[in-house]
């Protein structure tokens, strides 16, 4: 029998033939996505639609040959509001649905976009996967470096097309600075560094109320340990400061630029880990430093460095948030945006390529719509044809793994000692525990 997921592939490929020499030889992947059909659209659901996941949502919904056909959310409210979105955007009114698991039982969409919080994005994009449903799933990959592990081997087990939210992957001149690093542009590079600062608030101590009626705060919970008493400083965004669910500014922000240091200098997993930082502005219900400075010794005269400050915003490098790589000869710079700029070693500016497309400064939920689309448009083709992913899995888990690596080495106060082949915690106990999670009876990850 021909589904219609193989029906799309198959259509796929045989416009793709087309374009390599058939009778509409200018035919181009752009033009295919303007003539998909109603019946040949691929259909995704939305899943954590609160912020984050409406942007997304929005997003991919404006994409030619894509429709967000579901919503799903244990907030009402949020239900409500990413429907309206998506049907502002392209026309139609997705259906909502409170459950993931009742969700997943629907044959009627293709892939998922994942953005629900830290602590639901492991486990939910291997029930989508599990579904038969193609993943795009928001950074972290994982809430602990066990479920990256996980992920990574379900891809060949449940043959998802799963893409990463290191969206800076499939950015035209990002992708030309690494390009630039990679080719010599400032030598041979020994040494990166990755930033982001913000003046955040305080998020208080947190006061004993009932579960608001738009929530379904066990759901919510999940895979997660159970709290008990609902607190009113838990959600919606503060979740990330807190060990159960979140995993701090590294996770949160970090990633993103850990990522394109492993990608210019062609690492993988480090030799050692160090951290140190703390709780320093607030004494309130945050757990997670808000200073922090977390060192990556990756053997053979390479280190990087990841500096994050949420609670003083001063730039580094003129950004709040970036890359930079220092060279033999220079430094190359990849701030928030699509743009690099490259200086010698007496600090004179000899190249800055610069974007049209701007990239919003603080933003916290959608810096980069525009920009995005370059990335929603590799894993739609993806799941059409084929094409390579820009951040597949082991993208996205790696760059996790290393921020993940550096909350355990700052939680143990300890330097960890780690393989650079997978990233294990060599003979420490301690943080050896970390590395995996408790879960509520029931929501344990199995392949």
């Amino acid at each position: 029998m021909t589904t219609r997921r193989n029906f799309i592939k198959s259509v796929a490929i045989g416009t793709a033939a087309v374009s390599m020499g058939g009778a509409l030889p200018s035919f181009s992947a752009k033009s295919y996505k303007n003539i998909v059909g109603a019946n040949d659209r691929i259909r995704m659901a939305a899943i954590g639609v609160n912020a984050r996941g409406t942007a997304l949502a929005s997003g991919f919904a404006r994409e030619k040959g894509c429709e967000v056909s579901h919503v799903c959310d244990v907030d009402s409210r949020a239900i409500t509001k990413c429907v309206k979105a998506v049907k502002g955007v392209a026309g139609n009114t997705p259906k909502g649905e409170r459950d993931i698991r009742k969700l997943l039982e629907s044959k009627d969409f293709d892939a998922v976009i994942i953005a629900t919080p830290e602590h639901w994005h492991a486990p939910g994009a291997l029930m989508a996967m599990k579904a038969g449903k193609h993943v795009y799933l928001e950074k972290p990959t994982a809430h602990n470096p066990a479920e990256n592990e996980i992920l990574m081997q379900a891809i060949p087990k449940y043959k998802s097309i799963t893409q990463t939210g290191m969206q800076r992957r499939s950015w035209p001149n990002v992708i030309k600075g690494i390009q630039e690093v990679q080719n010599g542009a400032i030598g041979e590079v020994y040494f990166g560094k990755a930033w982001y600062t913000n003046n955040r608030p305080s998020i208080g101590t947190g006061k004993i109320e009932s579960v608001p009626e738009w929530l379904d705060w066990d759901l919510w919970q999940g895979p997660a340990p159970r709290v008990g008493a609902y607190k009113d400083n838990y959600l919606h965004y503060n979740w990330h400061w807190f060990y159960d669910w979140g995993t701090g500014e590294s996770g949160n922000n970090g990633v993103h630029f850990l990522d394109i240091l492993r990608w210019g200098m062609g690492l993988s997993f480090p030799t050692e880990v160090s951290s140190t930082g703390g709780r320093y502005w607030y004494k309130d219900d945050w757990q997670f430093p808000d200073t922090q400075v977390v060192n990556f010794d990756f053997g053979g005269g390479k280190m990087i460095s990841w500096e994050g400050r949420s609670c003083n915003g001063r730039n580094i490098e003129d950004s709040s948030v970036g890359a930079a790589f220092y060279g033999e000869k220079g430094t190359l710079v990849i701030a928030g945006g699509n743009e690099y700029k490259i200086y010698d070693l007496k600090n004179k500016l000899i190249k800055h390529e610069k974007s049209e497309i701007a990239f919003k400064e603080g933003d916290t939920l959608n810096p980069s719509q525009q920009l995005d689309s370059f990335h929603f448009s590799n894993f739609l083709d993806g799941i059409r044809k084929s094409t390579p992913l820009a951040a597949d899995i082991n993208v996205g888990a790696i760059s996790t793994t290393l921020a993940l690596l550096g909350n355990i080495a700052q939680r143990t106060n300890s330097v960890l000692n780690t393989n650079p082949t997978n990233g294990h915690i060599i003979k420490n106990k301690e943080a050896s525990k970390l590395w995996s999670r408790k879960y509520a009876k029931g929501w344990e990850m199995k392949l």
